[in-house]
């Protein structure tokens, strides 16, 4: 190791970093110019990667978890010769900025993801160490290896008391990630003051609980730093946690304070920083030359370990041309085998949920890089694999299915680890109305516009028995209001198994898809090009009427109980209208809306859920919905005590 080079470095990552905060007027210092050591080392001695070349396939991942000190990033990534310009560190947490605030996945060029809301970071971390493992099962041979990196992640004292992280952390541990090594930027402190305030955890005890390994060092010992690296990779059967302790905002005025967590240092503190730390006082943005002489010294070996992989990967296609296409079927999500969909007839009845599972099963048949599970409800989800390898754990690295426990939040983020890793298509499943456990994970999903497919079941009071905790009024509306997620409450187990196959066509953006507990029948579709316009327009005809007196949109177990209705309504002609994705349907324009409303008299709507986003087309004593929570009881009784049945509904059209 050439210290005095990594020195350069990690004093030009505190140059950086105060400027152009500074500049910004914005931003947290007392991240990078506390750990700058780590990331020095970490890009410059430990790393496998090749900065001319962010995307290459086998390379090392790093996680700033702490997404806060993005300029620690940023100023390596530019250091590295990443494509970060000196006018992009400049132009730090302004609009268009290739460099914002907290690290966005798509924005700069080398960040492995959207690492703002703290703790999610490693929890994706972790996902990413879970697609390492499952493809150098699948695609590592006795002759060659072409699955073989690490991910790393640093930590601070924010993510370790969220609890997302310790979701995440305790699966690692139980899943035996040894290429997952975590640096826990031990500095105790937060924004407001020392963490005995709030966080007197022994973290060792709790890492080790977890199943980890549990490594202590200095911050400032690069070269001791090396060695624990060094020592992580030598356990293979445990992730690592390297405690380093550190000094927030080391070498400005007000170091080892809180003060120097999230606040410029100020024209007066900058000036001193500089002094302190021995850097020019009269220059802004100053690299140390021997910073930029290191990295590019190193640019022949970085390019040398891509080059060297590919060699190997080229020998490996050669000699295995069958992997070779499954390799590349995986990594485009192209399908490796022809299955057909589920078939059913009108009148076939069964829970969505049933009808989900065998649409799942169908998919994962035809798309081999489908991999996921449940939060301990596979038997309820019905996401069980019949054409699986088993589970994926420490003694079956090849397995499909992965068991997450009680874990929703960590699930979530886990499965977008998976996908920005590349080369697999996660699913996760629990029931819809804990969907609030992981929306926001479900956000920054949908933010890093990653197509991770959910699976929500028992989607509506007809849970039953559960009672109002366990059934969801609002869960739908809130899940159609985060951008870019597109929510499907399919109709009957036709449309199920429509909803799979549009949740598997999409490419950037999450899916969720809701199903029934209870039975729903399989209805005839006047719209004889319903597939279609259900991917495309979000709705279609069910029972169609030339001139309609009423027009209902229904949306899953209600479009039979619309149907039901209607033959109930007295000499009135009815139209009914299915639509699984209210979102897309809504969006349309009302020229396409009303070719399929049909241009009524009146608009009903309904679902067993809150009448919010109904209102836009109908009156509020036209939309028969559930503005209320549920209660304990048989389905069919719940439906009755609140009145929602296809009677009630009737006697709104007879209106």
């Amino acid at each position: 190791m050439d210290k005095k080079a990594i020195e350069a470095v990690a004093l030009s990552i505190r140059s950086l970093s105060m400027d152009a905060i500074q500049k910004a007027n914005s931003g947290h210092p007392g991240l990078p110019l506390g750990a700058a050591e780590a990331a020095a080392v970490l890009y410059g001695e430990v790393m496998k990667h090749n900065p001319a070349n962010s995307k290459w396939a086998d390379r090392d991942r790093f996680v700033l978890s702490a997404g806060h000190g993005s300029m620690l990033l940023y100023s390596i990534l530019h250091l590295a010769g990443y494509k970060v310009t000196m006018d992009d560190i400049k132009s730090f947490r302004q609009v268009g900025s290739h460099c914002p605030g907290h690290p966005e996945y798509g924005d700069t060029d080398g960040v492995e993801c959207t690492g703002g809301p703290l703790g999610q970071g490693v929890s994706m971390a972790v996902g990413m160490a879970v697609a390492e493992s499952m493809l150098a099962a699948k695609f590592n041979t006795p002759k060659h290896t072409i699955v073989d990196h690490y991910t790393y992640s640093l930590v601070g004292e924010g993510c370790l008391q969220e609890g997302v992280a310790s979701e995440a952390c305790s699966l690692a541990g139980n899943l035996k990630l040894g290429k997952l090594i975590v640096f826990y930027d031990e500095n105790k402190i937060s924004i407001d003051g020392c963490t005995d305030i709030t966080f007197t955890d022994d973290i060792k005890m709790r890492y080790e609980s977890y199943g980890w390994q549990v490594l202590r060092g200095d911050m400032y010992d690069v070269e001791g730093m090396a060695k624990l690296v060094a020592e992580a990779k030598a356990c293979s059967d445990k992730p690592s946690l390297i405690m380093l302790k550190s000094i927030i905002g080391k070498g400005a005025p007000k170091q080892n304070t809180a003060d120097v967590h999230g606040a410029p240092l100020g024209a007066e503190g900058i000036i001193e920083a500089k002094k302190t730390l021995g850097l020019p006082t009269d220059k802004d943005f100053y690299v140390v030359p021997e910073a930029y002489k290191y990295f590019e010294d190193k640019k022949a070996e970085f390019a040398k370990a891509e080059a060297d992989w590919n060699a190997t990967f080229d020998a490996w296609a050669k000699e295995n041309p069958e992997l070779k296409k499954l390799w590349d079927a995986y990594h485009s999500d192209a399908a490796t085998a022809e299955v057909s969909d589920v078939e059913y007839k009108v009148g076939d009845a069964c829970a969505t949920r049933d009808a989900s599972g065998k649409a799942l099963n169908v998919i994962a048949e035809r798309f081999a890089n489908l991999v996921g599970g449940s939060a301990d409800l596979m038997g309820p989800n019905k996401t069980a694999f019949k054409c699986d390898n088993g589970t994926f754990s420490p003694a079956n690295r090849a397995g499909r299915t992965i068991e997450y426990g009680i874990r929703e939040f960590a699930m979530s983020a886990v499965c977008a680890g998976i996908s920005l890793h590349g080369g697999l298509r996660p699913f996760c499943a629990t029931f819809l109305v804990f969907a609030d456990y992981l929306r926001p994970s479900l956000r920054v999903v949908s933010l890093m516009k990653q197509p991770v497919i959910y699976v929500f079941t028992h989607d509506s009071i007809y849970v039953g028995e559960d009672g109002p905790t366990h059934q969801p009024i609002e869960t739908m509306a809130s899940l159609r209001a985060i951008p870019g997620v597109q929510a499907i409450r399919p109709g009957d187990p036709e449309e199920s198994m429509q909803a799979w196959n549009m949740a598997y066509a999409s490419k950037d953006h999450p899916v969720c898809m809701a199903f029934t507990r209870q039975a729903l029948a399989v209805y005839e579709k006047a719209d004889k090009n319903w597939k279609e316009n259900m991917a495309t327009k979000g709705a279609y005809v069910v029972q169609d009427a030339a001139n309609p007196d009423i027009t209902i949109l229904a949306s899953g177990s209600e479009v039979n109980m619309a149907l039901k209705a209607a033959s109930l309504a007295n000499g009135k002609s009815i139209r009914v209208v299915s639509v699984p994705d209210l979102a897309k349907f809504a969006s349309l324009c009302p020229c396409e809306q009303e070719k399929i409303i049909g241009n009524p008299k009146r608009v009903v709507c309904t679902e067993a859920g809150i009448s919010t986003e109904w209102l836009q087309f109908a009156k509020k004593e036209d939309c028969f919905c559930i503005d209320r929570f549920g209660t304990s009881g048989p389905a069919n009784k719940v439906a009755e005590y609140l009145g929602f049945t296809a009677e009630k509904l009737a006697e709104i059209l007879n209106k």
